[in-house]
């Protein structure tokens, strides 16, 4: 049976000069601030028991389905948005931002999708962020202007459920920056251990959870990176209809007469031994023409992604709301479905690819005189790991390709070192770690990647690829997405030469800073015990690279033009450069049959106009997806070190702070922190140019790069921090074992500590 409406109620005698209906839907339809019952009454000049009757009037008004009322109880017309209210952004539709109102309780009807609209500075905001927003219609949808960022504080907590006295049970957040606890209000179904989503409910102080989401064991295979897909907010299911147009572009005709044919030559993927997707190969050979004695011709074969991911389609818009694929150790969340990422685009060995080829000329000096691309069909002789193509030309390990492809490729190769060489960009040697685990996704290991020249050799090639790439569209006067990295700010040189100056290192900043500056001085360290963390400092002296259609170079790399061309697979920015280059060089291909997807390949208008935009977001995408890669490995790391705790450990202090310092295991990694209270009943105080704690008693002294031996009190998974004590300090009780009848007790400033020093050689984790 269909629902009778509701009827209008007949109208109540009103004050004189009260307000009509229609007169207070306009006051709160049209102001630009939330219109409560108090600004409403202020509206009108409403008094006494003028406001009991507004009062009565709004009532009526929203029982009729008039209005409806939302954060800070104000009013809004049904079906409407508030004129301000609180939203959060979901998702991107090509360079637009959508947001939904936080809170929507109209029944019925689905929460409105709103265009955001950014001024002023752009690229501030990104999926996840919350945002006060002013509201309107524009034509059949709705437009939010932002008028501020909110604080993440308030947004979903995640953390792992433990019981305290009594049976109350409280949230433990698997952020290590969130020092405290939350009681938890309304668990559900959750128990204790149990990883889940929770919504703050209340106001500061008084904050609580409500659990809304259980995710399951936090220690269970793979939950360390669904703990990080949660929390930084990385989309990693595809939407459906996308998935049905990645099938359907899977099966496009190679169009094998219209691409330049390579199938005959050796061409080799060299890739990590867990590598995933393979969107790379290279092949070498003597130059034969005469005109260059002593060069070589290279071919750099990428997979030809723009071909099967077209401007405009539900899989350009989902790669670019993801902006790169995320690398855990257990798992792979993808910028593209499975079909393209890990087949059709992935070039495999004795299996037809499209792919497009950078050919490069390079002359006996390493200088690359001359590049050509075009689209190609390769046939990938052989997909070797770095490991096993360098023991074929160490001569430890047989290989059929080590004549015909690998002893070319590595001949180049020392061409292209030593063209690098001459140019001296930043030579940073830092270990990068690796988290091997079994079948069952249990830790076997965590070690450093070795570093073999075959990694060089890729790296070398891939370089001079990108730097083609950019060169080329420049030629053509064509948009380009460069990679950039600006020089290191006055700021962090400062705080450089500061650093140095405790190792009665001199550093000059009224020279003109090169990378070479920084490799000179590496080498002036030598082998010394504290190289290791001055390539650190030197390292976090340098500016964060980023995104742009405006070059400002790239200075790590001391070139004048880079883009990133080698990696569609993973990386959107690729992408653009791909679909630029087709279109500056005429490589379009015939469009598909059918008409399901785009004609076109080459990059498009909005692909054009938005450039600027594209980079900010993708480079914020990737700033995610390195932060969640590293919290990942710390948890990695901690859990692998839970099975040690108590035990002695070789170390390094890697920071030191007025409360303490921190160290990390040596060959292993993992930062965690040595609280001062722990350290004794002596007073130290803080040394802060020199960035060292000293006692005040004994002398002891505990600075930066120092080695020591640490006791491992605490390794906490789910947060992936740990705690040290020095070796005869009394045991500690875990910190997040902490007493539960304190819930607002704050972790104070030891009282053993005094504070001495400048700010100027502050050092900032």
């Amino acid at each position: 049976m269909a629902s009778t409406p509701k009827q209008k109620k007949p109208e109540k005698v009103r004050p004189a000069g009260f307000p009509t209906r229609d007169q207070v839907m306009e006051f709160i339809t049209s102001s630009d601030q939330p219109a409560g019952k108090r600004e409403i009454a202020k509206a009108f000049g409403l008094k006494g028991q003028e406001k009991i009757a507004l009062k009565a009037l709004l009532k009526d008004m929203a029982d009729e389905g008039l209005l409806d009322i939302g954060p800070a109880r104000a009013f809004h017309k049904m079906g409407g948005v508030p004129k301000v209210t609180v939203l959060r952004i979901v998702d991107v539709d090509g360079t637009t931002l959508i947001a939904t109102p936080e809170r929507w309780e109209a029944e019925g009807q689905p929460a409105p999708r709103l265009r955001v609209i950014e001024r002023g500075k752009r690229g501030a905001l990104t999926i996840g962020d919350r945002i006060l927003a002013r509201t309107e219609e524009a034509g059949r949808g709705w437009v939010a202007h932002p008028m501020k960022k909110l604080a993440k504080a308030s947004e979903e907590l995640l953390g792992v459920v433990e019981a305290g006295e009594g049976g109350k049970l409280w949230l433990r957040p698997v952020d290590k920056r969130i020092r405290k606890d939350t009681p938890i209000s309304d668990a559900g179904s959750a128990t204790p251990g149990d990883l889940v989503l929770a919504e703050p409910v209340g106001r500061p102080p008084r904050i609580s959870a409500r659990v809304t989401d259980i995710l399951g064991d936090p220690f269970a295979p793979r939950s360390f990176s669904l703990i990080a897909i949660h929390k930084h907010g990385i989309p990693h299911v595809f939407p459906e209809r996308t998935e049905e147009e990645a099938l359907t572009a899977s099966e496009l005709a190679l169009h094998e007469d219209k691409r330049e044919d390579l199938r005959h030559l050796p061409i080799v993927a060299i890739d990590p031994v867990d590598a995933r997707d393979h969107d790379d190969a290279v092949w070498a050979a003597p130059d034969e023409d005469a005109a260059n004695p002593g060069g070589y011709r290279a071919i750099v074969a990428i997979a030809d992604v723009s071909y099967y991911v077209r401007p405009g389609s539900a899989l350009d818009k989902e790669a670019r709301k993801r902006g790169n694929s995320v690398y855990f150790p257990d798992l792979v969340v993808p910028m593209l479905p499975h079909q393209l990422s890990s087949d059709m685009c992935s070039l495999r060995a004795g299996q037809d690819r499209a792919a497009m080829a950078c050919h490069l000329v390079i002359d006996a000096s390493g200088k690359i005189t001359s590049w050509r691309f075009a689209r190609a069909i390769i046939r990938v002789a052989a997909v070797l790991a770095y490991e096993d193509a360098q023991a074929a030309i160490d001569g430890t390990k047989d290989n059929a390709l080590l004549e015909p492809a690998l002893k070319p490729l590595w001949a180049c190769w020392k061409l292209l070192r030593k063209a690098r060489d001459k140019r001296d960009p930043l030579a940073l040697d830092l270990p990068e770690r690796r988290v091997v685990l079994d079948d069952q996704g249990r830790i076997v290991s965590v070690a450093v990647r070795e570093r073999l020249d075959a990694h060089m050799l890729i790296e070398d090639y891939m370089i001079a690829a990108n730097v083609a790439a950019a060169k080329a569209l420049e030629a053509k006067k064509a948009p380009v997405m460069y990679r950039v990295h600006e020089p290191p700010s006055r700021e962090k040189l400062v705080a450089l030469k500061d650093y140095l100056a405790t190792f009665d290192i001199d550093f000059a900043l009224g020279q003109v800073i090169k990378p070479s500056t920084f490799n000179h001085l590496i080498a002036r360290v030598g082998e010394a015990e504290e190289k290791p963390q001055i390539m650190e400092q030197i390292l976090r002296s340098q500016t964060q690279a980023y995104y742009s259609p405006q070059n400002m170079g790239h200075f790590g790399l001391a070139l004048g033009s880079y883009a990133h061309f080698t990696s569609p697979i993973r990386r959107y920015a690729d992408l653009l450069v791909h679909r630029a280059l087709v279109g500056a060089h005429g490589l379009e291909l015939p469009a598909p049959k059918g008409g399901v997807l785009p004609d076109r390949t080459a990059l498009s208008a909005d692909d054009y106009e938005n450039m600027g935009r594209v980079g900010e977001m993708i480079s914020q995408h990737e700033r995610r997806a390195m932060e969640a890669e590293r919290d990942t490995i710390d948890r990695y790391v901690a859990a692998y070190l839970a099975a040690h705790v108590g035990e002695l450990v070789n170390a390094r202090i890697t920071g030191v702070q007025n409360f303490g310092f921190f160290a990390t295991v040596e060959g292993l990694g993992g930062d965690g922190l040595v609280p001062v209270s722990t350290m004794g009943d002596e007073r130290f105080y803080f040394d802060e140019a020199g960035r060292a704690l000293e006692g005040v008693e004994s002398g002891d002294r505990y600075t930066v790069g120092q080695h020591l031996q640490l006791r491992l009190a605490e390794a906490d998974p789910i947060n992936g921090s740990l705690r040290f004590e020095l070796p005869d300090a009394p045991p500690q009780r875990p910190s997040f074992k902490k007493d539960r009848t304190r819930p607002g007790a704050k972790r104070g400033r030891p009282a053993n500590i005094r504070h001495m020093g400048s700010k100027r050689g502050k050092h900032r984790r």
